[in-house]
């Protein structure tokens, strides 16, 4: 007698995923998710891939971009991508911690100058400004997630109302849009977390929101590095997740709340 077929890890996930966004759809409440890229500089195939996805499934993909590496090919390619608001992802993605004392790498770090560093933030943003208009949102992400609390302070005050970094920080005074859960496993080989581990970890992120529904709920991907689990998750998780009626997926820019303000000086006159 053949023995009866188990579920799947993917499908556990799935029956998870649904199982949660049910309870909240037999309430009339809805999470709201959201979704954050990190590192684009460039249009590549694997951007194309990313940006598919999020117009498939008419969702915003927020993509933090490099300032000193990002390229007028980009900003190109972007804009008509309704989909694809851009975040500034630091200046240049550079450690200046120290790792011979055991420091995890930050570029806002501690051991930044505050005026050099508010002089490289304030080039990147305007640069941001001038390759993307209005689909920038000033905000920033912080490379490696990790952001000291005199950073973080000083942020608005260089026009940068913004934060997004992973899990949370108590410390800022910039509006806060955090990531709860990566689906890269970033030691040894870079690799998909799994199903089971995203089952674990959206298990736990969803329990929350049944207590705090109003915080969104963030995914981060990396497109640059995802292998061929990480593209199924995101096309299985969106298929449930950006058509269940139990979630929402709101624009970036509002989640934000600072919707972007066209520069006057590169309006036209009637």
């Amino acid at each position: 007698m053949t023995a009866p077929s188990t579920p799947s890890d993917l499908d556990r996930f799935k029956a998870s995923l649904t199982a949660h966004l049910d309870w909240f759809a037999d309430r009339g409440q809805k999470v709201r998710f959201w979704w954050r890229d990190d590192d684009a500089i460039e249009p590549t195939p694997q951007l194309e891939k990313l940006l598919s996805l999020a117009n498939n499934h008419d969702v915003d993909v927020a993509l933090a971009v490099i300032p000193k590496q990002a390229t007028a090919a980009l900003a190109d390619r972007l804009k008509d991508e309704r989909h694809a608001p851009v975040l500034q992802h630091g200046w240049q993605h550079k450690n200046f911690q120290r790792k011979d004392l055991g420091e995890r790498a930050a570029e806002l770090g501690f051991r930044r100058d505050l005026e050099e560093l508010g002089a490289q933030l304030t080039e990147g943003k305007a640069k941001l400004d001038e390759l993307f208009g209005e689909k920038f949102i000033p905000a920033i992400v912080p490379p490696w997630n990790r952001i000291a609390p005199d950073v973080s302070r000083a942020l608005p005050g260089l026009g940068l109302p913004g934060l997004s970094t992973f899990t949370w920080h108590n410390f800022p005074k910039a509006h806060q849009v955090q990531c709860h859960v990566d689906i890269i496993k970033w030691k040894r080989d870079v690799r998909f977390i799994g199903w089971g581990s995203a089952l674990r970890k959206f298990d736990l992120e969803l329990c929350r929101r049944r207590n705090n529904p109003d915080e969104p709920l963030g995914l981060l991907t990396h497109h640059l590095v995802h292998d061929v689990g990480c593209w199924e998750f995101l096309q299985e998780f969106l298929t449930i997740a950006a058509h269940h009626p139990g979630a929402e997926w709101p624009e970036v820019k509002d989640l934000f709340g600072c919707t972007p303000v066209a520069d006057p000086s590169k309006s036209t006159a009637a």
